[in-house]
């Protein structure tokens, strides 16, 4: 049933300022939300609420770096009635903070922060090798680390950058249940169902890592489709999105209506 996981994210991608509800989307597609859950996630790998919030935070980044827009204003244009909740949130996601992501998409600051895993704990660690297997034309290094989430966002607990397709390690894993996420820059195709910079990604996961073990696995990384959240992690040479035009027009401030009390949480069962 992958035209219902579809049809749910365009209503995502086309609504995410709305405070959308498991029932909501579900409706949008004429099913049970029970029997919807089950399809939405099978598809995408996340439930709709996980998918929904990193829409949400994916273009609060174009915000930051294509309007003059406060954090304030851009909170609200994405669902958050509370600004500090919306920067704790984009922090954590993204790896740098809003005004400071805005600054390095208007080159006001130098380097890009270079993303570097937390100390390694006391105790036996694992590790994992393979090979990466790419389908198109990585623009950038590719970028392979170790998550605690199926999107990928937040500080990675191991970490490597390739030249392109090949080998990898990833030493120093700690014990645990991680997603391996795949990220490089890769040239525009006929196929592109974004107008911004496309992307070639690739997933795996969730992989157990004992201590002192050792994981093989392949990865494929392909060009992103729609079943795929956004990319949240702000990376050297794929950051900041380029400018481009606004999916729907921006509402003046005086005219876009406050966002529903819990607007962020409409979701976060799901």
């Amino acid at each position: 049933m992958e035209h219902l996981a579809q049809g749910a994210v365009i209503t995502i991608r086309e609504r995410f300022y709305e405070p959308l509800s498991l029932d909501d989307l579900a409706r949008s597609v004429m099913v049970s939300k029970f029997y919807f859950l089950r399809v939405f996630r099978r598809i995408t790998g996340v439930t709709p609420g996980r998918f929904l919030s990193a829409v949400r935070l994916h273009e609060a980044k174009r915000l930051l770096a294509d309007t003059r827009l406060n954090v304030a204003d851009i909170s609200a244009q994405v669902c958050y009635s509370s600004t500090g909740t919306f920067s704790r949130r984009f922090t954590a996601s993204v790896g740098i903070s809003p005004t400071q992501y805005r600054r390095i998409a208007r080159g006001e600051c130098g380097e890009h922060p270079a993303v570097l895993p937390p100390a390694a704990p006391a105790g036996p660690l694992g590790s994992v090798s393979g090979t990466a297997h790419v389908t198109g034309t990585p623009l950038s290094p590719l970028c392979i680390g170790a998550f605690d989430s199926p999107v990928v966002q937040g500080r990675p607990v191991a970490w490597s950058m390739l030249d392109g397709a090949g080998p990898f390690a990833l030493n120093n894993v700690p014990p645990g249940l991680w997603y391996l996420h795949a990220v490089a820059l890769g040239a525009h195709t006929a196929d592109d169902f974004t107008s911004g910079r496309p992307l070639l990604v690739g997933t795996v996961g969730p992989v157990q890592i004992t201590g002192g073990t050792h994981v093989r696995l392949d990865m494929a990384v392909q060009p992103e489709d729609w079943t795929r959240p956004p990319v949240l992690l702000a990376l050297p040479g794929h950051d900041p999105l380029p400018r481009r035009p606004s999916p729907r027009p921006l509402p003046r401030r005086a005219a876009f209506p406050a966002p529903a009390l819990g607007c962020r949480h409409a979701l976060a069962t799901a």
